[in-house]
């Protein structure tokens, strides 16, 4: 194979000038190693790609073997005469193998050879394709190890959901029974100040209950991965019938048609819309009577929801804090709530693979925005 020298191309030259500058395009690629070898395997080019991965400048390497690549185990083992051997039978060869550079330094090499032929079929030799996937191979070994670390602390949270919905709330209701014996036993001994303590002590006892339920719900999301189908017209249905006293005592309107069918996992999805509405009740100015309405739209990818209200608005600066867990904007005597509801929403939508937040304005209503990913799957 005749080729010419300088910058790594011989000097006898029976290339067209297509040809060289196929070869002159090749020479200045650097992220890949890409050279030819003769029919023993003698390197003929060298690109800037091989020298900055190989470590060999042009002069240093043109003219010898191939094998110079290859770790002291695979020549005795006589790898690079039978990688050469399966290039002539199957053409072309692909492997991903540790290298070695000029300072002695392995690499983790994808590579590529293809044997070269002249008119009569005859090989001639070898297009070699050397990429690094060192930092490949690092950046996977840190993803396992932040699978790992990521599955060790779910663990940490499940064993955290079991001491909520166990251990923690034993306490708790011993608290509370002994409060409401006390209550009952000495009502007529106790005197108002004595009453409005215990009322304290139960109103707290509650709140820690609701706080608790809170956490064990929020450690659950995402631990139920089968997901279905979910009409959310049918859903919406629902939720209107199980929340019919709330919207009759405070005159709600909940509008929607035409939802999609989304693939989702039904429990949170439920829970997701159920959250969104009962804040919308909730925060509202008390003369006016809440209006929701829920729309979406779709496109390749999204599914994307917007559930508007008229309620008493949040200000920009509040717009990411609100998703945050335990995050309230109101005092217990204005609004009540524990700061749960849109931190469950956000990470629901999260675990599905979407986005959620809010457009408002104080006083002018909010509008909460999410996705849900269009998954074609048999359900």
């Amino acid at each position: 194979m005749n080729i010419s020298h300088g910058s790594g191309l011989t000097e006898h030259t029976k290339f067209n000038n297509n040809q060289l500058l196929l070869l002159k395009m090749m020479e200045e690629i650097h992220g890949y190693a890409i050279f030819l070898l003769d029919k023993e395997g003698n390197v003929e080019t060298w690109n800037k790609g091989a020298e900055k991965i190989k470590g060999y400048k042009a002069e240093e390497i043109i003219g010898k073997n191939f094998s110079l690549f290859y770790s002291d185990g695979d020549r005795k083992k006589g790898t690079p005469a039978t990688t050469l051997a399966e290039a002539d039978r199957l053409g072309t060869t692909y492997h991903e193998s540790w290298r070695i550079r000029k300072d002695g330094t392995a690499f983790l090499g994808s590579i590529t050879l293809t044997a070269l032929h002249d008119e009569n079929k005859n090989v001639v030799g070898y297009a070699k394709v050397t990429r690094d996937l060192t930092e490949k191979m690092q950046a996977e070994t840190t993803i396992k190890k932040h699978l790992l670390e990521v599955e060790r602390k779910n663990k940490e949270l499940e064993q955290f959901a079991y001491i909520a919905s166990h251990d923690l709330q034993e306490p708790l209701l011993t608290i509370t029974n002994f409060v409401e014996l006390i209550q009952l036993e000495y009502a007529e001994t106790l005197d108002e100040n004595s009453k409005t303590y215990f009322d304290f002590i139960n109103q707290a006892a509650n709140r820690m209950k609701y706080l608790i339920t809170g956490l064990l719900d929020y450690s659950r999301i995402g631990i139920d991965k089968t997901m279905a189908q979910v009409n959310c017209n049918l859903l919406l249905d629902e939720l209107k019938r199980d929340l019919d006293a709330t919207i009759k005592a405070t005159g709600a309107v909940i509008v929607y048609d035409n939802l999609p069918i989304i693939t989702g996992y039904p429990l949170e999805i439920r829970q997701l819309f159920q959250n969104l509405i009962t804040n919308a009740i909730k925060f509202r100015e008390q003369h006016k009577k809440p209006v929701i309405n829920i729309g979406a739209t779709g496109d390749e990818k999204f599914w994307r929801f917007a559930v508007t209200d008229n309620g008493i608005g949040i200000e920009a600066k509040f717009a990411k804090k609100i998703f945050r867990l335990f995050k309230r904007l109101h005092t217990r005597d204005v609004y009540d709530g524990n700061g749960i509801g849109l931190a469950h929403c956000k990470k629901i939508i999260e675990s599905h693979g979407g986005e959620i937040f809010v457009k408002s304005n104080p006083g002018a209503g909010s509008t909460f925005y999410f996705t849900i990913p269009i998954k074609v799957k048999s359900v």
